[in-house]
C-alpha cells in the first residue's frame, strides 16, 4: 500500500471509530447500532479493490476489538470487518467507474447484512449468545436501516477523498466533463439525489468568467463587443 493511502486509511479508520465510540454508541437506538466503520471499510475498499480493503477491514476491527468499552473477544469484528472489506473491494467494477449509486447501496446493503450474520455466527461459535437474546431479525434490519440512512451522507465523501489522494485521474474527470457527471458516484451520488449539478455549475462559472473577460477587453479596443452583451461608446 502506498504512503499517501496507508496515511488516509488510518486517519478514517481512527475519526470513524472515534465517532462511533462517543456519538454513535450512545445514541440507544432500538436494535443495532450504526455502524460509520463498517461504512469506512466499504467505502475505502470500493476504491482501492479487495486486497487494501482486507487489510483495512483487518486493521480497523482490531482496533475497535481493543477501543473501550469493547465487550467481545479480541479479534471477532477483526475477522468480519476483514471479510467484508475484501469482498466488497471484489465488488469495484473495472476502472473503478460506478454507473449510478445502485452499485455502493447494494454493496452497503450487503455489507450491514453479511457483517452481522457473521458477527453473531462468529459469537455463536465463541459462546457469546447476545444475538439471541436481541434478536436476529430485529438486528440484520435495524444494521440495514441504519447504515442505509448513513451511507449517503458519508460513503461518497469518503471515496471521493480516496480517489483525490490516489491522484486518481477519475476524481478530476467525475466532476468536469458532462459525459462523466453521472459516470462516478464519488461525485454524483448526492447531487443526483438533491438535483444540484457541482460539476457543470463549476465550469459554467469558470465560461461566464472567461466571457466577461474577453468582453472587457473588446471594450477597452472600441471593438463591436459578442452578441448579448451592450454595447459600449467608444471613449
Amino acid at each position: 500500500m502506498r504512503f499517501n493511502r496507508i496515511l488516509l486509511s488510518a486517519t478514517l479508520v481512527v475519526v470513524a471509530l472515534v465517532i462511533q465510540v462517543t456519538v454513535l454508541g450512545r445514541l440507544q437506538l432500538p436494535g443495532a447500532v450504526p455502524d460509520l466503520l463498517l461504512l469506512t471499510v466499504v467505502s475505502l475498499a470500493l476504491v482501492y479493490g479487495h486486497v487494501s480493503g482486507a487489510l483495512i477491514g483487518f486493521a480497523a476491527g482490531l482496533l475497535a476489538d481493543l477501543a473501550p468499552p469493547a465487550d467481545h473477544a479480541a479479534g471477532r469484528y477483526a475477522l468480519v470487518l476483514c471479510v467484508i472489506g475484501y469482498v466488497a473491494g471484489l465488488t469495484r467494477p473495472d476502472g473503478g467507474r460506478f454507473r449510478s449509486a445502485w452499485g455502493p447501496m447494494l454493496t452497503v446493503v450487503a455489507a450491514a447484512i453479511g457483517s452481522t450474520l457473521l458477527y453473531a455466527g462468529v459469537g455463536a461459535l465463541v459462546g457469546d449468545t447476545a444475538a439471541r437474546h436481541v434478536g436476529l431479525t430485529g438486528l440484520l434490519f435495524t444494521a440495514t436501516l441504519y447504515d442505509l440512512l448513513l451511507a449517503p451522507f458519508t460513503v461518497p465523501f469518503i471515496m471521493a477523498l480516496a480517489r483525490r489522494a490516489e491522484n486518481d485521474p477519475m476524481a478530476v474527470e467525475a466532476g468536469g466533463g458532462p459525459a462523466n457527471k453521472a459516470a462516478d458516484v464519488s461525485a454524483g451520488w448526492l447531487a443526483g439525489g438533491t438535483g444540484l449539478r457541482i460539476g457543470s455549475q463549476r465550469g459554467g462559472l469558470r465560461l461566464k468568467t472567461a466571457r466577461s473577460r474577453a468582453n472587457k477587453a473588446i471594450r477597452i479596443k472600441g471593438v463591436k463587443p459578442v452578441k448579448g452583451v451592450k454595447s459600449v461608446k467608444k471613449l
